[in-house]
């Protein structure tokens, strides 16, 4: 017969007494979501959503099958009106006059603005700053009077295991509170190229985006921003400090001027760093540089790996250019690169990072006789469009229903490489090759189409 060891009920004794000295306290969030609240504000917005018909891109090509080309000439035919179209998120008040942060894709094109505080007061709210790269809008709203103020944190301090708070609308549902811990940090989603999030499993959901992640302390440490569709328990936030860096220029002047390299970087594997000489694989390998940017000019060469810029270290590419957009525009800076064998320390003047429509001359229309716009490739159209950061030619923006260029099967997002053999490397070389056209004359287009490379023909109206 089984027999229970004599030394059982002690054992249950010493746990039992043991277990309470490792028991940690469970916060007062009760208390915490009391104080916290009245700073948090849900913001509606309404936008008019203009009829969106499909370009015909003519008779049958080769990829496309006939029901493809039955359907756009389907959609063309039908009806379009105007609608409105309406979204939920969240904001938290950052200064007593009634300036608010909140997510850029919360307000982004929006027509009409509401902001309704905790009190149940609602107010117009206005735009007076976007920073689309990081996510981030200033929403302005006159209250009259001294409002609730968030206090902004320090998220460079927070630790992994750390609880946090989010209060949001969650699917219209106001004021929600959740609680959680930080998952991790640093997290990169592939949102943009200053990726560095925190990952929380605190509930966050549709309406949450651009609500306040809190630490105990009662402090925004990170902004709600995104969630893994069909995911339970992992949200993402952006670290206040990346924030903080942005408002004043936002409150200030609108938008974010950023600092520029001009080089595209690749992480490092342990076989790369070897091959380099490098003892542990750390820093930002240069695979290019681009022509007459302030890399190129500081003397840095493709196969440089970058492992300090300004004071900073480099310890992995994602690093590089979250440091070199904080730089201070004009800025000499110092840079230290690994090459051959040994650390070189370069000075490199920080350039400014061109924004979208920043260059509205390197723009051409011929919605007239070609029916497409071309752009010169920035920044901002690489992300959008996502090109390859080396990508050559003309970029086709737009696409005129019905046009040569609709019909020629040309897309937005295609490159435009050469014209009648003539290599296009600027839009005025664009302008020179298509300029000069009699009507019917046919025009010899190479297209880049992400990794395909094809010829099309372009008949000038």
């Amino acid at each position: 017969m089984f027999r229970r060891p004599s030394f059982v009920p002690a054992l249950l004794a010493v746990l039992l007494v043991a277990v309470p000295a490792f028991a940690v306290p469970v916060p007062d969030f009760s208390t915490l979501a009391e104080q916290l609240r009245p700073a948090v504000v849900n913001i509606s917005t309404a936008k008019t959503v203009k009829p969106h018909s499909p370009s015909y891109r003519g008779p049958q090509q080769p990829g496309r099958d006939l029901f493809e080309d039955f359907f756009e000439r389907f959609l063309r035919e039908l009806p379009q009106s105007s609608r409105k179209e309406r979204s939920l998120g969240t904001g938290f008040i950052i200064s007593d006059d009634g300036y608010i942060l909140t997510n850029e894709h919360v307000v982004d094109g929006a027509d009409e603005i509401k902001v309704k505080l905790s009190d149940g007061r609602t107010f117009s709210g206005t735009v007076r700053g976007l920073d689309p790269k990081l996510d981030l809008a200033l929403v302005k709203i006159e209250a009259g009077k001294e409002l609730p103020v968030a206090r902004l944190g320090d998220s460079d301090k927070l630790r992994i295991g750390e609880w946090v708070m989010a209060i949001g609308n969650p699917f219209g549902l106001e004021q929600t509170v959740t609680v959680g811990i930080v998952s991790a940090k640093g997290r990169v989603i592939g949102a943009g190229p200053y990726d560095d999030f925190i990952q929380t499993d605190a509930s966050i959901n549709p309406g949450n985006s651009g609500g306040p992640l809190f630490n105990l302390r009662g402090e925004v440490v990170g902004i709600n921003t995104a969630i893994v569709a069909g995911g339970q328990g992992i949200g993402f936030a952006i670290p206040v400090n990346m924030a903080k860096q942005v408002v004043a220029q936002l409150r200030n002047d609108g938008k974010v001027t950023r600092g520029y390299l001009g080089v595209v970087v690749q992480p490092l594997s342990e076989e790369l760093a070897q091959s380099f000489g490098l003892e542990r694989p750390h820093g930002a390998l240069v695979s290019e540089v681009v022509k007459d940017s302030p890399a190129e000019r500081a003397g840095i060469k493709r196969g440089d790996v970058i492992l300090r810029f300004d004071g900073q270290a480099i310890d992995e590419r994602n690093d590089l250019p979250k440091v070199v957009a904080a730089a201070r525009v004009g800025k000499t800076a110092k840079v230290v690169v690994f090459r051959d064998g040994q650390e070189r320390e370069l000075q490199v003047e920080v350039g400014r990072l061109a924004e979208e429509g920043d260059d509205a001359p390197a723009s051409a229309d011929n919605g007239g006789e070609l029916g497409l716009t071309v752009s010169a490739i920035t920044p901002e159209l690489t992300r959008r469009f996502e090109l390859s950061p080396v990508s050559r030619g003309v970029l086709v923006t737009a696409i005129k229903p019905g046009s040569a260029a609709a019909n020629a099967n040309l897309r937005s997002g295609d490159l435009i490489i050469e014209v009648d053999g003539r290599e296009i490397e600027t839009v005025k070389a664009f302008e020179a090759a298509t300029g000069r056209n009699t009507k019917g004359k046919v025009l010899r287009l190479l297209i880049q189409r992400r990794d395909m490379l094809f010829y099309t023909t372009l008949r000038v109206d």
